[in-house]
Parts: structure tokens; C-alpha cells; sequence
């Protein structure tokens, strides 16, 4: 079975830039980076939607986004972790209350 090339970030935003910057098809986009249309295609839609402000379900490409991103999952983890100091100060008072 094959695996899947890996490409840079820089990469992704290069190619989808021939679409989107410099006016190339898909087709030509395919050819001057060796990557197939499916991926160019993916690449193109994403970036400019992260261009449009949207945070992507994946990994974002545009510094913008991926520091979104990373925000996001910070604040998942506060949120996360208060919820837990939460339960367990419930759980204190409940023993104190107890006694």
C-alpha cells in the first residue's frame, strides 16, 4: 500500500496560492506542483475560507487560523479544568457539610 506524501504548510499555501493569486486552473496548479487535483482543490477551498475568517474542523494552513486554533484548545482545557475544581469543591463541601 502506498502512503500518502506529506506536505508543508508552506507548501499548501504556495500551491493553492497559483489558484487563487496567480490565476492558474487546477489542472495547471497539478502539474507545476506534482500534487493531484483533489488535494489542490482541498487546499483552495480551505484557504480561502480561512481567508474568510473560518476556522477550519482540521488543521488550519494560515498562521492566522492555526493561532486560532491553538487558543480554541487552550480555552477547552481551562474550561475542562474548572469544571473539575468545580465537582471537586462540591465534593469538599459535601464531606464538610457531612462532619
Amino acid at each position: 500500500m502506498k502512503s500518502q506524501p506529506t506536505y508543508s504548510t508552506e507548501f499548501k499555501i504556495d500551491a493553492a496560492n497559483l489558484v487563487i493569486k496567480q490565476g492558474y486552473s487546477t489542472k495547471e496548479a497539478c502539474e507545476a506542483t506534482g500534487v493531484g487535483p483533489t488535494a489542490i482543490r482541498r487546499w483552495v477551498t480551505q484557504l480561502r475560507q480561512e481567508f474568510d475568517g473560518i476556522t477550519p474542523s482540521g488543521n488550519a494552513i494560515t498562521p492566522e487560523q492555526q493561532r486560532i486554533q491553538e487558543l480554541e484548545a487552550k480555552i477547552k482545557k481551562i474550561e475542562w479544568e474548572k469544571d473539575i475544581l468545580k465537582k471537586a469543591t462540591a465534593l469538599l463541601m459535601q464531606d464538610s457539610i457531612k462532619r
